[in-house]
């Protein structure tokens, strides 16, 4: 039981870093999205600015610097 709430406190701590990464905008986008049970995976950093990735299940969505939603997404997911 110990192990898992180790384990909880380290994913909470990236889950901050990640949406202390993200504008003002984005994160208003991230959390319309949250309503429909997506979560924040990760942030990438590209050249354009930060894109959130948000995950609910199989499916994926992004959320470029502008706030922009993209719910089918082109990127690459590395496992």
């Amino acid at each position: 039981m110990q192990t898992a709430l180790i384990e909880r406190r380290q994913s909470t701590r990236e889950m901050q870093q990640f949406w202390d990464e993200l504008n003002l905008a984005q994160k208003f986008s991230v959390a319309e999205l949250q309503r429909y049970g997506y979560e924040l995976a990760f942030v990438r950093h590209a050249t354009t600015g930060n894109l959130a990735v948000l995950r609910a299940g199989q499916r994926f969505a992004a959320i470029d610097q502008d706030g922009e939603i993209d719910t089918e997404p082109k990127i690459t997911i590395r496992h």
